[in-house]
């Protein structure tokens, strides 16, 4: 048995494709130009940016009486309830907790919105447990997450894996700890010098077929 911990947004489901049909409706709603959401997306920097910046921004561009609150719901909103999961990825978890493998989701973000996206697109009946780091005082690459992913499902750090799309995160984290990891490139370079995925994958299926299969 092999505790698998994944990253969530930009790995098990496209967040960025998600926050960008949140923000064509935003901008439809209030007829707004609909190619503003390639300036919106680069605001957003893939949701690293928070809330309240986006939000700001948005307001000075359009000054049209916006509220920064309800900008921040509808955009949260809309990111949230357009979270999907594809199909390989299902069939993947499916097989791999079929065969005894521990699957943990292990996310930075507010407990809130990471668990709403969980439940909207289902994984929250294809894994064994979510890990927020709002909800656990810690943030990946921080040790402490990881270790209250593990202890969510009565395992241990050894032997386990992490998988995600941030090298100075998910990689970063598993590294410092001595996990193995696999980084999901989404058709990026690896940049780091100082440290480096275990193995590299295109794809949240691939990733989770390898690291299941690893130790086997």
């Amino acid at each position: 048995m092999t505790l698998l911990m994944i990253d969530l947004d930009n790995t098990l489901i496209d967040r960025d494709g998600a926050f960008r049909l949140g923000v064509a409706e935003f901008l439809a709603a209030h007829g707004l130009p609909a190619e503003d959401a390639d300036w919106v997306m680069s605001v957003d920097a893939s949701g690293y940016a928070t809330r309240s910046t986006v939000a700001q921004a948005i307001i000075e561009r359009y000054p049209i009486g916006l509220d920064e609150d309800a900008v921040i719901d509808f955009l949260r909103r809309g990111a949230r309830e357009h979270a999907r999961v594809t199909e390989p990825t299902v069939t993947a978890l499916q097989a791999i907790r079929a065969a005894g493998h521990q699957v943990v989701i292990v996310t930075n973000g507010a407990v809130p919105q990471q668990t709403g996206k969980v439940k909207a697109s289902g994984l929250d009946r294809l894994v064994d447990a979510t890990v927020v780091s709002e909800g656990v005082g810690s943030r990946k690459p921080e040790p402490g997450i990881f270790h209250a992913a593990a202890a969510t499902v009565g395992a241990t750090l050894d032997g386990a894996w992490m998988i995600g799309d941030r090298d100075d995160a998910d990689i970063l984290g598993a590294h410092r700890l001595g996990l193995h990891s696999v980084w999901l490139h989404l058709g990026r370079e690896w940049s780091q010098a100082e440290y480096a995925p275990t193995h590299t994958a295109d794809s949240a299926a691939a990733a989770l077929e390898h690291a299941a299969n690893a130790n086997s």
